[in-house]
């Protein structure tokens, strides 16, 4: 049999495909189940819904996305302490299948309370993982990662657009647990296709990094018990509801990232050079919490814009309204090889990390600034086309922005914290998901030139900040493209 690190799949080592498919199925799951969660929680009973208020789904569906990537924490060290990347990837997807189930076959909010939480789990230590996994497959400055990375973003994609898709129809048609149960078959297929194919991965992500001394297994559980009681009693208490939760979980991951930076540029075992590019990060990090507190807002505020305002009528039949988390997912899978070739024919002449990072950032603003235009209509009036292209512009926001940050990261990830470096990574999306949600409460039809035209207007400025400091920041990542 070759030799599995020679063997390669469009010029890319042949185990990307295998994480690829993985991821594939895996958001395939996620984000079927995201679209429609807002929708079950504020629908009325009578349309197989819980009838919760609009205000409080948009926020929890916020403050959930956050914790999941809160959750990446927690995955990121169970793989550098206990299990590996390898085994804590295959887990965490028997866990997200799990949870979908709960989903499926749980009436009411035990079926919400205990689906979500193992999907949350589950999809932190897989989403963690497989993009670490894949930045081990590349020696260091390898010039094809950022191209790797942008063809394991397609594959991401991919499953973003299926997902609402399926279980779009099967809401419309069969109601919300069978679309539910969609995800969970889903992320079955994610498995068996990783279980088939593990032995292209051979040696990487075998090795715990940083292994956990046995006589500290007490300590830990002791204290894995400690917070789960400290969440349950601010849940008994009322500190923590389902209406201040988005803000609540705002607060936590900003205090977690407050937590891992300090770690980090603290910790004897991280050498001053790479303590110098965790601080090229921290910029970095902020810039990736603004484009995600408005680009998560696909699943917010957009869900019910989707839902309330968005002509969705093609040639007489109405479309399902959550297939807006389709849309732009098109556009990535359209895209994203052609950002592939880019960046690989570019190679070190590319711009660097932090200009893709403003240009991002930026573009989310004007993708905003573009919802003005039909701000101040009435109904159910925004044509599906108009949305469809600001959509095309947050996926060329996204691909400056997502699948770099995810190859920088692992480049400029301490050696004995790689996984949970990705874990700080991915808190920049939930402290943004979160964000999104607590945004979400401001938003209201009357209110859409102010609101749309805020948050452009203050990403479009993080993103000129962003652009002004490049120079700086390369500097502090001392060699790191």
């Amino acid at each position: 049999m070759a030799d599995q690190q020679t063997r390669t799949v469009l010029g890319h080592p042949i185990a990307l495909a295998n994480l690829f498919g993985v991821e594939l199925w895996e958001r395939f799951s996620f984000y079927g189940m995201l679209t429609i969660l807002g929708y079950y929680l504020y629908y009325s009973t009578s349309n197989g819904g819980l009838g919760l208020s609009q205000h409080t789904a948009t926020g929890l569906v916020g403050a959930y996305g956050g914790l999941v990537y809160l959750s990446t924490v927690l995955g990121g060290w169970v793989a550098d302490r206990l299990l590996g990347m390898e085994r804590t990837v295959f887990y965490g997807g028997v866990v997200v299948m799990s949870g979908h189930l709960a989903l499926a076959a749980l009436p009411g909010l035990s079926g919400i309370g205990a689906g979500l939480v193992l999907v949350a789990i589950g999809s932190g230590a897989l989403k963690a993982n497989a993009s670490s996994l894949l930045g081990t497959l590349y020696v260091p400055n390898d010039a094809r990662v950022d191209g790797g990375f942008t063809l394991f973003y397609l594959g991401i994609n991919l499953g973003g657009f299926l997902g609402p898709v399926a279980t779009g129809l099967l809401q419309s048609r069969a109601g919300f647990h069978f679309a539910f149960g969609a995800a969970a078959i889903g992320m079955a297929l994610g498995l068996t296709q990783y279980v088939i194919f593990r032995r292209n991965l051979g040696h990487h992500g075998r090795e715990v990094p940083n292994p956990l001394p046995p006589n500290s297994y007490l300590r830990h559980i002791g204290a894995g018990v400690a917070v789960v009681v400290v969440i349950g009693a601010a849940c008994a208490t009322g500190l923590v509801t389902l209406a201040n939760l988005s803000q609540v979980a705002s607060v936590v991951l900003a205090a977690a990232a407050v937590t891992y930076f300090a770690v980090f540029l603290t910790s004897p075992k991280v050498s001053p050079v790479e303590r110098s590019r965790v601080r090229a990060f921290i910029p970095l990090f902020v810039a990736s919490t603004v484009f995600f507190a408005l680009f998560q807002q696909m699943f917010t505020v957009l869900g019910v814009y989707s839902d309330t305002r968005v002509n969705w009528s093609v040639f007489g039949w109405r479309a399902p309204s959550n297939w807006i988390g389709s849309i732009e997912p098109v556009w990535v899978i359209v895209l994203s090889p052609l950002f592939a070739l880019l960046w690989t024919r570019l190679g070190n002449r590319a711009p660097r990390t932090p200009r893709k990072f403003a240009a991002g950032v930026a573009g989310m603003g004007v993708a905003f600034l573009l919802f003005l235009t039909a701000a101040g209509s009435s109904g159910r009036s925004v044509p599906v086309v108009l949305v469809a292209a600001i959509l095309g512009v947050f996926a060329v926001s996204e691909l400056l922005i997502s699948p770099i940050g995810l190859a920088v990261t692992t480049a400029l990830a301490p050696q004995a914290f790689r996984s949970q470096m990705m874990a700080l990574y991915f808190l920049s999306a939930g402290l943004g998901t979160a964000l999104s949600g607590a945004l979400a409460r401001y938003y209201s039809a009357e209110q859409e030139y102010a609101y749309f035209g805020i948050l452009g207007a203050t990403a479009i400025f993080t993103g000129l900040v962003v652009f002004a400091g490049s120079g700086p920041i390369t500097r502090l990542m001392a060699g790191v493209h």
